[in-house]
């Protein structure tokens, strides 16, 4: 199974997908419309030598994908804030433009502002608070090896409790419902089938490009590294803890992008836990929203030009073919 190198993540009442140097976003408005919008993705850095450098790219891609999802979360929850008490109408045009202007430079640095505390918060959570935990266990005496042992398992419990406690609210429910839908759009794709509600609703809504797995891979990784770079001084061990994160998320994109390009039967085994985890962080969707899926992913994505590469699926000859023998068959 060929790589079909799309991927997204799921949004308010939404879907946003990525391919190449596209993205879409599509939101089930409070209508009931199906809104798509589609943007040009500007990555990070325009220098695409560092970009095909191992474990570096990593770096940059879990950068650049953090500010494109909250770019696309916020858009969609536009849709679903109250409405202004100004009245828009009454408004001249260049009242309009400055509102708009001045609008889009705050939820500019809105954006930046909760990307920068929602990595102080992972920090803080993830890798921090586990440490100071398991320090308490040095304190008392214990042998630097079960601290270890013990900041690991804090770090795993610590993430999983995070994940069951946030799937018991409703609106992080239709997301993960939305997360569903969009894994079983690219597993659908991947796997040979015709891109429509019947065919996405029954494929899996589990992949191994989820960044759920990459969390994973990451929280796993950084186990094996704190358990083998060990220094004695405390304040150092906190500064080579944070020194390491973009090393770790290097090595987990490293390793979820090997994932994504082979049914090797260690690299599935090594997906197998991601896998598992993402039961956790989707749901199966309804058709409404397997319909915003397929409108965000076609959009940006060829399907049927890559079902015909990789599949020798003949979607529109057939299609013609078919309506010619209906054609001949009426006429007699």
């Amino acid at each position: 199974m060929k790589s079909s190198n799309i991927g997204g993540q799921a949004v308010m009442e939404g879907i946003m997908m990525m391919n190449k140097d596209r993205y879409s976003v599509a939101v089930r408005k409070p209508n009931g419309e199906i809104e798509v919008k589609v943007e040009p993705h500007k990555p990070l850095t325009k220098h695409q030598a560092l970009l095909s450098i191992p474990f570096l790219r990593g770096v940059f891609s879990f950068a650049d994908s953090l500010i494109t999802g909250m770019r696309s979360l916020m858009y969609s929850a536009s849709f679903y804030e109250e409405e202004e008490e100004t009245n828009s109408r009454e408004m001249t045009e260049e009242e309009l433009l400055a509102t708009q202007a001045k609008k889009e430079k705050s939820d500019n640095l809105m954006m930046y502002a909760t990307v920068v505390l929602s990595l102080v918060l992972a920090i803080g959570i993830f890798v921090l608070l586990p440490y100071f935990l398991a320090d308490l266990l040095g304190r008392a005496g214990v042998s630097q090896t079960i601290v270890a042992i013990a900041e690991a398992v804090g770090r795993v419990l610590i993430f999983l409790l995070y994940l069951a406690a946030i799937s018991r609210m409703k609106d992080i429910q239709r997301v993960f419902m939305y997360h569903g839908a969009e894994h079983k759009c690219i597993n659908c794709i991947e796997h040979g089938l015709e891109l429509n509600v019947e065919n996405v609703l029954k494929s899996s809504r589990e992949h191994k490009r989820c960044g759920t797995s990459f969390l994973m891979y990451v929280i796993v990784i950084s186990i094996i590294f704190f358990l083998f770079i060990r220094v004695e001084s405390p304040v150092l061990r906190i500064v080579v803890r944070l020194l390491l994160i973009p090393v770790i998320a290097g090595v987990a994109y490293e390793v979820i992008r090997l994932a994504g390009r082979s049914e090797n039967r260690l690299v599935r085994a090594i997906s197998k836990p991601g896998l598992l985890l993402q039961r956790m962080t989707t749901r199966e969707p309804d058709a409404a929203m397997v319909e915003v899926a397929i409108s965000a992913v076609e959009a940006v994505f060829d399907w049927k030009a890559y079902l015909e590469e990789n599949f020798g699926y003949k979607y529109e000859k057939e299609t013609e073919q078919t309506e010619k023998t209906t054609e001949e068959t009426e006429d007699k």
